[in-house]
């Protein structure tokens, strides 16, 4: 099966979001290409406000995978 290329700022999202989800520090947003921080950073707020209103990492998956689909 052919995995289909995600926008840019849709990647660097997902990936901000399971970084909040995982507790890791929002520094580690340099990583990323300077046009899509905004949205690693807006993921990893969202991932980090999911991980405080107890979700756990499995349900921040799957969240992931349906934003993906």
């Amino acid at each position: 099966m052919k995995k289909q290329k995600r926008n840019l700022h849709h990647r660097a999202y997902i990936r901000g979001y399971r970084a909040g989800m995982d507790g890791r520090s929002k520094g580690l947003s340099v990583q990323c290409q300077e046009h899509a921080r905004l949205d690693w950073l807006a993921g990893w707020r969202e991932g980090r406000k999911d991980m405080w209103d107890g979700m756990t990492p499995i349900e921040g998956t799957h969240k992931t995978f349906s934003l993906t689909h």
